[in-house]
C-alpha cells in the first residue's frame, strides 16, 4: 500500500502547478467537524437535488484524514452510493491520506479550488478560508462553484478546534444562500460565543449596526430570556429562543433541527453587502 500511495502522489504532484489555493495549518482532530457532517447528512438538498452516485469533496480537509473519512461514514449511512472524495494542496497529506482510501466510494487527491478537474455535487471547505482575506475568500467561492456540477453547492465555514461551534454559509452558482449556526448547547456559555467563529464573510461585519451583530444580539437577548427553562435542558432553552426570533428573522430549518443547536437563516437577512 505504501509503495502504491507513493506513486500515486507522485502523479497528482505533477500537476500541482495548476492547483488554486493556499495550504491551510493541517490542524485537525476527530469529531471536530461531526456537527456539519451530521447537517450534510440530513440536509434536504442531499436527498432533493443530488443523484444517488454524487460526488462529494471535502476541501482541504488537512494534516490528518479523519475529517474526510468521517464525513463517508455519516454520509453513507443516509446515503450509501455518494462517492466522497478528500482534496489537499500539500502532496504530504495526500500520501498519509491514500492509505485510508477505500475507492470508489472513498479517495484523495491533489487539488484545490480549481477541485482536480472534477465537477462535484457538493463541496465541503470548514476551516480553509480562514486565512484569507474577506476578497479572495469570496473569490474562492466564486471559483469553486464555478467548477460544480448543475445544481451543486458549497458549504464553507469554520468551527473550533474540538467542534462545539461553528457556523457555515450554503453557497450555489447564484450565491450564498444561508447562514448556519451550530453549537453543542450543552458546552454553550452564551451565543455571543458563536461570533468568534463566523465565517470569513461575515466575521468582520460583526458590529453595531451590521445585521450579523443584530442577528447573534437578538439571540443572546433571547438566551438570556429563556434562562429558567436550563432547569429541564439547555436543549430546551436554545429552541425556546430561537423560536423567540421567528416573528423577527426568516429562520429556515424545522424546530426539531433546534434540539442539535442549530440555527438556520437565510442569507438576504445578514447579507454584508446590503
Amino acid at each position: 500500500m505504501a509503495g502504491h500511495s507513493a506513486a500515486r502522489v507522485r502523479r497528482y504532484a505533477a500537476g500541482r502547478a495548476r492547483t488554486l489555493g493556499v495550504a491551510t495549518r493541517g490542524t485537525t482532530a476527530p469529531n471536530r467537524l461531526r456537527r456539519n457532517d451530521n447537517w450534510l447528512a440530513t440536509w434536504p438538498g442531499l436527498t432533493q437535488t443530488l443523484n444517488a452516485d454524487a460526488l462529494v469533496v471535502d476541501l482541504g480537509y488537512g494534516a490528518s484524514a479523519v475529517t474526510t473519512v468521517e464525513l463517508a461514514a455519516r454520509l453513507h449511512r443516509q446515503h450509501p452510493d455518494f462517492r466522497v472524495l478528500g482534496l489537499e494542496i500539500e502532496p504530504v497529506r495526500v500520501a498519509i491520506a491514500l492509505p485510508f482510501a477505500r475507492p470508489p466510494r472513498l479517495d484523495f487527491a491533489l487539488g484545490g479550488f480549481e477541485l482536480a478537474g472534477h465537477r462535484p455535487a457538493l463541496v465541503r471547505a470548514m476551516n480553509v478560508l480562514r486565512q484569507y482575506d474577506e476578497e479572495p475568500a469570496r473569490q474562492a467561492w466564486t471559483d469553486i462553484c464555478s467548477r460544480l456540477a448543475a445544481g451543486g453547492a458549497l458549504v464553507e465555514g469554520t468551527c473550533d478546534e474540538i467542534g462545539r461551534v461553528g457556523s457555515w454559509v450554503l453557497v450555489t452558482a447564484a450565491g450564498p444562500q444561508s447562514l448556519t449556526l451550530s453549537c453543542s448547547v450543552q458546552h454553550l456559555e452564551h451565543p455571543r460565543t458563536l461570533a468568534q467563529r463566523l465565517p470569513k464573510a461575515l466575521i468582520h461585519h460583526n458590529i453595531p449596526g451590521r445585521a450579523i451583530h443584530r442577528l447573534l444580539t437578538d439571540l443572546g437577548a433571547a438566551w438570556d430570556q429563556q434562562a429558567p427553562l436550563a432547569v429541564f435542558s439547555t436543549q430546551q432553552r436554545w429552541a425556546a429562543a430561537v423560536d423567540t426570533l421567528r416573528t423577527d428573522w426568516p429562520i429556515l430549518d424545522k424546530p426539531r433541527r433546534h434540539r442539535f443547536g442549530e440555527l438556520n437563516v437565510t442569507w438576504a437577512a445578514i447579507d454584508p453587502s446590503v
